[in-house]
């Protein structure tokens, strides 16, 4: 196939933009490919910041961090992340990323929450530097699914051009409501008043 699946083509956007020495989000951790791979761009000189409420899901990555010796570069919260702004005071990122749903393999009835998710991407967007990107990965085959898509994709198209790009990639002619991404560029900060 020449086009390119959701998953590699998010991991594509993120290898554009991530160099060494980066700070990046890994918003949901969940078996922790997405932060082995964001560990990889930054290398020994950047970071990673993890997400996740749930035990499983950090006790997973950490062995697969440690298996591929780059645990170092990374700190995994055990927390919701809309709580990111709150735990990383002042930080800047150059990138993050969700995968919003439940954790594969893992407690189904455990999933992203639309308010929760809201919250934490507007966190992201404000801790990102101009350039930076924050990509949403979308499974929808669940109810909650359903109703986290419906608010993320309303959020997203209400963003100000001026200061976002939005890009929304999909295959529209699969079954089982098949995931996508929704990616956000930062292109500038939001202009500061005059009082």
């Amino acid at each position: 196939m020449n086009l390119r699946g959701i998953l590699p083509f998010s991991h594509d956007l993120l290898t554009r933009i991530i160099l060494p020495g980066d700070t990046v989000i890994d918003a949901t951790v969940g078996n922790g490919h997405d932060t082995a791979f964001l560990a990889n761009l930054v290398g020994v000189n950047g970071h990673v910041f993890g997400f996740d409420i749930q035990q499983e899901a950090i006790d997973t990555t950490t062995q697969l961090l440690t298996e591929k010796h780059v645990a170092n570069q990374v700190t995994l919260l055990r927390e919701n992340h809309a709580k990111m702004t709150e735990l990383l005071p002042n930080q800047t990122i150059k990138a993050a990323i969700f995968n919003l749903g439940y954790l594969p393999g893992g407690d189904k009835t455990i999933t992203t929450l639309a308010d929760s998710t809201i919250k934490a991407i507007e966190g992201a967007l404000s801790m990102l530097t101009v350039g930076g990107i924050v990509i949403l990965v979308i499974y929808h085959g669940h109810p909650e699914g359903q109703t986290e898509k419906s608010a993320v994709l309303n959020y997203a198209e209400a963003l100000p051009q001026e200061q976002f790009h939005v890009l929304e990639y999909r295959f529209i002619n699969q079954r089982n409501n098949p995931p996508f991404v929704i990616a956000i560029e930062k292109r500038k900060t939001k202009p500061v008043s005059a009082n």
